[in-house]
C-alpha cells in the first residue's frame, strides 16, 4: 500500500470520529499572584547562585528574598482589600486553590513571620570574623564532611552557604500553597514542596554539624512516614467518593450528592473507606503540627537545627499546618464530625498535658521551647475543635500571636554564645539578667507571652481559643488547658528565675551585639506580642471576618 493510500485511510477516519478538543485550563493569575511571586523569586534566586560571583551573592540574595516576601505581601493585602476575603471568596485555578479569608489570613502571616525570619539568617555578626571575613549561622561548605579538609578550607576563605535564602523562599512557597488548597492532591503536592527544601535546611548548622545532620535524618525519615500515610488517606478518600475535591468530597460525606456514578454506588456506602482514609490523612496532617503522639521529631530536630531555621520552622509550618487542617476538617469532614471530634478531644489533651509536663524535665533552651511548642499545638487543637466560626477566628488569631513570640524567642537564642557556639544549656543562663539585662528583659517577655500572661499577645490568644472551646460545648478540655497552661507557667518562670535571682559564673557565655537585622527580628516580636496584648481588638476583628471558608 503506498503511502498517499496510508495517509488517505488516516484523514477519512479522522472526518469519521472527530477527536474531542481539550479544553485549556483557566488559571486566575491575579488571585494566585503571592504563591507565584515567591516561587518566581526562587527560581531567580537559583540562577543568582550558578551565575553571580561569590561575593555579591548574599547581598543579592538577601535583597530579592525581602523584596519577594514583601511584595507577596502586598499581593495578599490587595487581594483582600479586593473582597476575595469575604464577598469575592472563591475557588481558583480549576477548583485546586481556595482564594477567601482563612487562606488569604494565613498566607500574610506566613510572609510577615518569613520576613523576620530571613533577617536571623541574614546575620553576620555572631561568630567571630574569620580570615575571609563574616560569617552566618550556616555551614561554609554544605556538601563538605564535617571536620574534613574540605570544610575547614570552606571555613578559612570565609565561604557562606547563601543557597539557604532561594530554598526557603520554596519552603515558603508550598506553605503558602498548603492552607488555601481545595482538593487533595493540591495538599499532597504542597505538603512536599514545603516539607523537601525544610529537611536540608536543618542539616546546614555551621557548628555542631553532626547533630545537625542527624536531626535532618530524622526529620527526613518521620516525614516520608507522615507523607506516606497522608497519601494512603487520599487514596481510600478518593476511592470513597470518586474524586479529590474537597466539595465532592463533603456532598459524598453528608449524603447532599446528586448524581451517583453507577461504578462507585457501592464504594460510597462504605464508611470503612472514609474513616481509615480521614484518619490517615489527619495523622499526615497531626505530624506536621507537632501533636502528641505525633511529636517525637520535635524535639531533636529543634534542637539540632540551625537556630534561625528552628524559629521559621517553628513559626510557619505551625501556621500553614494547622491552616489545612481546619479546611479539612471544616469543608470535608464537617458531616463526620460526631467521628472525628472525640478522637481530637483525645490528641488535644495528651498534646496538652504531654508538653507541659515533659518541658518541665528540659535542661537545653531549644528543647524547652520545643516541648513548649508541643503543648501550644494542643491549645491550638482546642480552638479547632469547637466547630463554630468563632473557633476558625481564634486559632488565626493564635497562630499570628504565636509565630512572632517564636520567632523572637530564638533569635535571642541565637545571642547567648561561648565559645562553641550557642549556649543553650540552662545551666548556662544562669544570671544573665545582671550580664545583659536588656537581652533577659526581652526573652522573660518572650516566656510570658508562651506562659499567657495577661497584657501579651499569649494571653489574648489563649482567651480566644478557649472561649471559642467552651462555647462550642468543649468546657472539659478548658478545664485541661487552664491545668497545662500553670503546669507550663512553672517552666517559663523558672527560666526568669534563673536568669534574674542567680549569680553569675565567671566562665559563663557573653551575650554578641547583633546587627541590625536580628535587632529588627526581637523588635518586631517584643512590639506584636505587647500590641497583642495591650489592644488586640482590631486584629481579633480582623481574623473574626477572615474565619468563613469558601465552599
Amino acid at each position: 500500500m503506498s503511502a498517499t493510500a496510508v495517509h488517505s485511510l488516516w484523514t477519512t477516519a479522522a472526518e469519521v470520529e472527530p477527536i474531542g478538543s481539550i479544553p485549556a485550563p483557566h488559571i486566575e493569575y491575579a488571585q494566585l499572584a503571592p504563591v507565584l511571586i515567591v516561587v518566581g523569586a526562587a527560581v531567580v534566586g537559583i540562577l543568582v547562585e550558578a551565575f553571580v560571583p561569590r561575593r555579591a551573592r548574599y547581598h543579592t540574595q538577601l535583597f530579592l528574598t525581602v523584596v519577594a516576601l514583601a511584595a507577596a505581601f502586598a499581593a495578599v493585602v490587595g487581594l483582600a482589600a479586593g473582597g476575595y476575603a469575604t464577598t469575592k471568596a472563591q475557588i481558583a485555578a480549576m477548583g485546586a486553590i481556595a482564594v477567601d479569608g482563612p487562606a488569604l489570613f494565613l498566607q500574610g502571616t506566613i510572609l510577615l513571620a518569613s520576613v523576620v525570619a530571613v533577617f536571623t539568617f541574614a546575620e553576620r555578626r555572631l561568630d567571630p570574623a574569620g580570615d575571609g571575613g563574616r560569617v552566618d549561622s550556616f555551614a561554609a561548605m554544605a556538601a563538605a564532611v564535617p571536620g574534613s579538609d574540605q570544610e575547614k578550607a570552606a571555613a578559612k576563605a570565609g565561604f557562606t552557604t547563601t543557597e539557604v535564602f532561594p530554598i526557603s523562599l520554596f519552603a515558603v512557597a508550598g506553605m503558602l500553597v498548603f492552607p488555601a488548597a481545595n482538593d487533595l492532591l493540591t495538599l499532597f503536592i504542597a505538603l512536599e514542596v514545603f516539607s523537601l527544601p525544610l529537611y536540608p535546611l536543618c542539616a546546614l548548622a555551621r557548628r555542631k554539624r553532626l547533630l545537625s545532620q542527624e536531626a535532618a535524618v530524622k526529620y527526613f525519615l518521620l516525614g516520608a512516614f507522615s507523607s506516606a500515610f497522608m497519601l494512603f488517606g487520599i487514596a481510600l478518600l478518593y476511592g470513597y467518593a470518586g474524586s479529590v475535591s474537597y466539595a465532592r468530597i463533603a456532598e459524598v460525606v453528608d449524603g447532599s450528592v446528586r448524581t451517583i456514578d453507577p461504578a462507585l454506588a457501592d464504594t460510597m456506602g462504605n464508611d470503612a473507606l472514609l474513616l481509615v482514609g480521614g484518619a490517615l490523612l489527619l495523622m499526615g496532617l497531626l505530624f506536621k503540627v507537632g501533636a502528641v503522639p505525633f511529636h517525637m521529631w520535635t524535639p531533636d530536630v529543634y534542637q539540632g537545627a540551625p537556630t534561625p531555621i528552628t524559629g521559621f520552622m517553628a513559626a510557619a509550618t505551625k501556621i500553614a499546618a494547622f491552616g489545612a487542617l481546619l479546611r479539612l476538617l471544616y469543608v470535608v469532614l464537617p458531616g463526620l464530625a460526631w467521628d472525628w471530634r472525640p478522637v481530637m478531644w483525645g490528641v488535644a489533651i495528651v498534646t496538652m498535658l504531654g508538653g507541659a509536663i515533659v518541658a518541665i524535665t528540659q535542661t537545653d533552651v531549644k528543647r524547652l521551647l520545643a516541648y513548649s511548642s508541643i503543648a501550644h499545638a494542643g491549645f491550638i487543637l482546642a480552638g479547632v475543635i469547637a466547630m463554630r466560626p468563632e473557633g476558625i477566628s481564634s486559632v488565626l488569631f493564635y497562630l499570628l500571636a504565636y509565630s512572632f513570640v517564636t520567632i523572637g524567642a530564638f533569635a535571642v537564642v541565637t545571642l547567648v554564645r561561648d565559645a562553641g557556639g550557642e549556649a543553650t544549656h540552662l545551666s548556662k543562663w544562669a544570671g544573665l539578667g545582671r550580664r545583659s539585662p536588656l537581652v533577659a528583659a526581652v526573652f522573660a517577655v518572650f516566656l510570658l507571652a508562651f506562659a499567657g500572661i495577661p497584657l501579651t499577645s499569649g494571653f489574648t490568644g489563649k482567651f480566644a481559643v478557649f472561649k471559642a472551646a467552651a462555647e462550642g460545648g468543649a468546657g472539659a478540655l478548658v478545664v485541661v488547658g487552664v491545668i497545662s497552661s500553670a503546669i507550663a507557667a512553672f517552666f517559663y518562670i523558672r527560666v526568669i528565675v534563673l536568669m534574674f535571682f542567680s549569680e553569675p559564673k565567671p566562665e559563663g557565655p557573653t551575650v554578641a551585639v547583633p546587627s541590625p537585622l536580628t535587632m529588627t527580628t526581637i523588635g518586631v516580636g517584643v512590639a506584636v506580642t505587647l500590641v497583642l496584648g495591650v489592644a488586640p481588638q482590631y486584629f481579633l476583628d480582623l481574623a473574626g471576618q477572615a474565619g468563613v471558608f469558601v465552599r
